[in-house]
């Protein structure tokens, strides 16, 4: 079996930090690929240990805020 989960990349000076936050995981590569992979290893390493109950996926958006400068 399968499950999708999101991965949420920013970058750190010279590295790509992966975050997933279904699960609260966290890798880093030097490239974005490397990040993802790391953080899907990381995942999987994760949940041999600690398994999620099937639930629905979270919903995911974006929102504004006004910044003063």
């Amino acid at each position: 079996m399968t499950r999708t989960f999101t991965a949420v990349i920013h970058k750190e000076d010279d590295w790509y930090v992966a975050d997933c936050p279904e699960v609260g995981t966290v890798s880093q590569g030097k490239s974005i690929e490397e990040a993802v992979a790391n953080l899907k290893e990381a995942t999987e390493l994760y949940l041999e240990e600690f398994p999620l109950p099937e639930t629905a996926r979270p919903i995911m958006t974006t929102f504004d805020v006004a910044t003063y400068a």
